[in-house]
């Protein structure tokens, strides 16, 4: 499906890939982006989710930047460009943006009322950030970054988080990972996943770091999540 837009705050509006399930109807699903945009994977992800059943909607969070970035990880200019758009990035406008993209889900023809959210290293911590933040019915995050700053907030979350955490990941090192262990128990919404001998961005297909018996298995639990919680 082509690319939507979504109103923002202010009169502005903000572009948004857009996968509709074959019955063209279903529980609603925020698919955050990581760090490269709303590219080809973000694109290939809301098709697979939309597969699956979902209303599936990936926003460009990087529209105050750059509108329409879509870089790969192949190249080191890419990065280079990446991690600049990361260091430039308004959390809490970008948490507004899904907060208008929630909005915006849930009034879709074909939306069933019931909208998750699923996001991708910067994505992931987006996501947490909507389980803490909106009243989005169930999130998933894989390898969150900067979790521990927002561990203040973990008492808030009221509706099912599961997040996908890499042993290896040197975003998130061992002594701040027991950290967010020892925060995620004290609540009952949440459900981690350590995964021992993957690192950060196991699950992005054809990424240096890509562990498909690490991916498979988050992604099949994601997947148990959502037909639970959005689609039960």
């Amino acid at each position: 499906m082509p690319d939507i837009q979504i109103a923002a705050l202010q009169g502005h509006s903000f572009g948004a890939y857009c996968a509709m399930p074959a019955g063209g109807h279903g529980p609603g699903l925020i698919v955050i982006q990581e760090i490269f945009g709303v590219n080809a994977g973000m694109r290939k992800l809301c098709d697979d989710y939309a597969a699956q059943g979902y209303v599936a909607i990936c926003p460009d969070l990087f529209w105050r930047q750059q509108p329409g970035v879509q870089l790969t990880d192949k190249t080191p200019a890419e990065w280079d460009r990446a991690f600049e758009l990361y260091k430039g990035f308004d959390v809490e406008a970008g948490v507004r943006d899904l907060l208008s993209t929630l909005a915006h889900i849930r009034q879709m023809k074909g939306c069933s009322g019931k909208v998750g959210s699923v996001g991708y290293c910067l994505g992931g911590k987006l996501a947490f950030l909507m389980s803490t933040r909106s009243d989005v019915d169930a999130s998933v995050g894989y390898y969150g970054v900067e979790l521990d700053k927002y561990l203040d907030e973990v008492p808030e979350i009221r509706l099912p988080l599961m997040l996908h955490i890499a042993a290896l990941d040197k975003y998130t090192p061992e002594d701040v990972r027991a950290r967010l262990l020892k925060a995620f128990g004290r609540n009952p919404e949440i459900t981690a996943y350590v995964y021992e001998g993957a690192d950060h961005a196991f699950a992005r297909v054809g990424g240096e770091h890509y562990d498909k018996q690490a991916a498979d298995l988050a992604n099949q639990r994601t997947a148990a999540f959502f037909a639970k919680n959005l689609q039960g």
